[in-house]
């Protein structure tokens, strides 16, 4: 069971890393944008990181399509416990305008355990930023190690 004190300093510093899914980089760019000043998610603690294994979130953008899934899957494997999945934008959370085609059709979700799905194409900066919210709210409320 965890400690307070680390479920505390999880929920205060939630370590980001991004995944381009194969996506048009709208939702790359609105995340990124949420991450300026103008909307400061720093404030909740919340950074990019550059690599998986410093990482407590792993934000998807895009499709999981077959050249993807198996990337995907390693970068999930290479973070360390407890880890969470946020999907972001409509192609991550059900496929959006390419699901079920040939080459891409379904979100992240048959892939990886998302935690958080944050809907939209692409979503807004505050969308992106209510949805990191409700993910540390979950955290606080019921850790995945117990």
């Amino acid at each position: 069971m965890p400690s307070r004190l680390s479920t505390w300093a999880r929920t205060r510093s939630p370590w980001l890393f991004h995944v381009n899914a194969c996506s048009c980089n709208g939702c790359d760019i609105e995340l990124v944008a949420a991450l300026t000043p103008r909307y400061d998610a720093e404030r909740f603690g919340a950074v990019l990181v550059p690599s998986p294994r410093h990482a407590d979130v792993l934000v998807v953008t895009g499709v999981a399509s077959p050249q993807t899934k198996d990337r995907l899957i390693r970068v999930y494997e290479q973070m360390p416990e407890p880890k969470y999945v946020l999907a972001l934008g409509a192609c991550a959370c059900s496929g959006g305008v390419f699901r079920g085609c040939y080459n891409a059709g379904q979100g992240i979700e048959g892939v990886l355990p998302v935690d958080m799905f944050v809907p939209g194409c692409p979503p807004k900066p505050e969308g992106i930023l209510y949805g990191l919210i409700q993910l540390l709210n979950k955290v606080k409320g019921h850790d995945k190690s117990e």
